[in-house]
């Protein structure tokens, strides 16, 4: 749709150059000739990875924004009209950035083009060139002048001065592009010497000589600011995830609707609980059903000690980190009682209380959906003679949740009544034995007072609602509940990864959603070498990503070998080493994570349904949504959030910036910041 009323250039004189572009608005007769850009980016889509991977994050922190698919015939055409109007007497920008995914996708001289350009240089909007190659069409020497063009898998690029004082002053320096695998090619680009009005931001190495050429940067020219990108990337590349932030901010001027964390929780499930091994002979768990006889084939369970609960005590001290102890204290009864009524573990646990956040997960762990009929494999829901689902009742699940929050109330921990981890998060459908929460379930919350409940992200990366709770999605790390050692665990990586010619189950071979190892893991070095960094790797890129689901492991992963270590110093020591301490690890709880994400859900509704208005003129921010939806919102230090008496300081501070999901004060009807001049 194209708007028949153009723009005046009344404003253009008002515009300057710093980081916040547009001057105080003035009084009296002259106020509405200064112009309202509408927080809003403009995005213009050839269908490539890097405007994908901008687009995402976009999408992901909150920012709205307009899509223009190039490859589409009933497509709007960009003119003055498309890009601006005037309301209420006063020029309006529809867009507050704009993305191209090249300098250039027009063609030169192109309506198109040229509308952008005098779109830009009138209100003082920015343009991200998503992938071009060093030229000085960009302000770029060609890389035959001293730069460079190739693969750049595995080299160590850094942020320049100029970058650290600008946009991506949260970054401590360093960003060494991806090197997973050394037969595939998984990046290339184009290093360029920069040129009069040519700002550069990240670079590289380049030549013998010492030197270094630009791999992105800010190109000042004819009155425009283009942010250029020489290298070709996706949104799941740690490179794209390192730079995302700052390509926002720089695109927005560091104001924009939407806000960004690195989020990072860990859940320790089973905690006061045994966990069944996995015996290498039969590649098996044995207690379960589907394993030899079901008694265990000889196999002892895995339990922590206390000195593993001391060593927890003391990493988490050490690495600043806190776990979330997941635990069922009628298991834990149950142990001391076949142990003679001693239970070391659980007296240590208990004197460190303090050190840790409790979640519920149950008193003795069961299966709280449908009852299991295990004379099949896989297992089946049993049925009654007519033929209906028999489920655990809703008296049994409410006592399972009950028990076990009074039992930790009895011992001193400091327990939320809200937060709640089923067993193997059972009670919700499981695939595709149990297509159907147990119709108990959300009555047996509801008695509780459970708001939260968690889920696998495997299954259900969305959050629902279970009556009036909400779920929690969580990831998996990839270090298995039944193993105590490293060769256990490198051997069960082995039999699941491993095709069947190599001796593996060969599920990696029919499963379209996996990949079989080349060769199997050596036993000695498998888990350090291979799994420990893999799965360290994939959780930081959730860590990047601005997503603030939890992570999930087992007590077991602390005991004996203490697995889980090695991947979570890997994960904390990769992140300090790559963010700067203004951007700390956010380490969230249950019940916050489920908040976040019901707050993202009603903020993308609201966007959808068109039902949020934001804009700037001069150094006042307007933001309206709809009654009871929070805004997320991110301004620079400085910003003063106006109050009916008075203002005061706006959010909290994060990777340079304040930034703060935030609604209109008492009596009023939207939400107004005032920038810093």
């Amino acid at each position: 749709m194209a708007y028949r009323t153009r723009m005046g250039r009344t404003g253009a004189a008002l515009l300057v150059t710093g980081l916040l572009m547009v001057a105080a608005p003035p009084t009296g007769a002259g106020a509405a000739t200064v112009p309202r850009i509408d927080l809003r980016v403009l995005v213009v889509d050839d269908g490539g990875d890097a405007v994908d991977a901008v687009e995402s994050e976009l999408r992901g922190t909150g920012v709205p924004y307009t899509v223009v698919r190039l490859g589409r015939p009933d497509r709007p055409v960009i003119d003055a009209a498309f890009l601006a109007d005037t309301v209420d007497g006063r020029p309006r920008a529809k867009y507050q950035g704009v993305v191209l995914p090249n300098a250039d996708p027009f063609g030169a001289g192109s309506a198109e083009a040229d509308a952008l350009a005098a779109y830009e240089k009138t209100f003082g909007v920015r343009q991200v060139d998503a992938y071009t190659w060093a030229h000085p069409g960009v302000g770029l020497d060609d890389t035959s002048d001293g730069g460079y063009a190739g693969p750049l898998d595995g080299v160590d690029a850094a942020v320049t001065p100029a970058g650290k004082a600008g946009p991506f002053g949260y970054l401590d320096g360093a960003v060494e592009f991806e090197d997973n695998s050394p037969s595939v090619s998984e990046s290339y680009g184009y290093a360029g010497r920069p040129r009069e009005g040519y700002t550069s931001y990240l670079d590289m190495p380049v030549g013998a000589d010492g030197g270094r050429a630009s791999l992105i940067g800010e190109y000042a020219h004819d009155g425009r600011r283009e942010l250029v990108v020489t290298f070709a990337y996706n949104r799941h590349q740690r490179q794209f995830r390192l730079l995302a932030r700052g390509i926002v901010e720089w695109l927005t001027q560091g104001v924009h609707l939407g806000q960004s964390r690195n989020y990072f929780s860990v859940h320790v499930d089973d905690v006061f609980a045994p966990d069944s091994r996995w015996d290498t002979e039969l590649n098996c768990t044995p207690g379960d059903f589907d394993c030899g006889d079901g008694e265990g084939a000889g196999t002892t369970p895995i339990r922590m000690t206390a000195q593993d609960a001391l060593y927890a005590a003391q990493w988490q001290q050490s690495a600043g980190f806190t776990l979330d102890m997941v635990y069922n204290g009628g298991a834990g009864e149950a142990w001391k009682a076949q142990n003679g009524g001693s239970d070391p573990l659980t007296t240590q646990l208990l004197a460190d209380r303090a050190e840790y956040r409790w979640v519920n997960h149950t008193y003795t762990h069961p299966f709280l959906g449908c009852v299991q009929d295990t004379s099949t494999v896989p297992w089946q829901c049993a049925k009654d003679a007519a033929g209906s689902t028999l489920w655990m009742s809703r008296a049994e699940i409410s006592a399972q949740i009950r028990n076990n929050h009074d039992w930790a109330v009895g011992k001193g921990l400091t327990v939320d009544r809200a937060e709640l981890v089923t067993g193997e998060h059972s009670g919700l459908k499981t695939l595709p034995q149990q297509p159907a929460d147990n119709p108990n379930l959300a009555g047996a919350l509801a008695d509780n007072g459970v708001k939260w409940v968690a889920s696998d992200n495997s299954r259900e990366p969305v959050q629902r609602a279970v009556g009036g709770a909400l779920t929690v999605p969580r990831h998996p790390m990839n270090v298995y509940y039944n193993v105590g050692t490293a060769a256990e665990m490198t051997d069960e990586y082995n039999w699941i990864y491993s095709s069947r010619a190599d001796g593996g189950s060969g599920v990696c071979e029919t499963n379209p959603g996996s990949t079989c190892l080349d060769e199997p893991l050596d036993a000695a070095t498998g888990y350090a070498a291979y799994i420990a960094p893999q799965e360290a790797r994939t959780a930081l890129g959730h860590v990047i990503a601005n997503d603030p689901r939890p992570h999930y492991v087992h007590q077991s992963n602390m005991a004996e070998e203490r697995l889980l270590y090695p991947v979570l110093d890997k994960v904390l020591g990769d992140y300090r080493s790559l963010f700067a301490d203004n951007t700390p690890v956010v380490n969230p709880r249950h019940r916050d994570v489920g908040s976040e994400l019901a707050r993202r859900a009603a903020w993308d509704k609201a966007l959808a349904d068109g039902k949020v208005t934001a804009y700037r003129v001069g150094t006042t921010v307007t933001v309206e949504a709809p009654s009871g939806v929070v805004a997320p919102v991110t301004a620079p230090e400085g910003t003063r959030k106006q109050l009916i008496l008075g203002t005061s300081v706006f959010g909290t501070a994060y990777a340079g910036q304040r930034s703060a999901w935030t609604s209109p004060e008492p009596l009023q009807q939207a939400i107004t910041l005032t920038l810093p001049a």
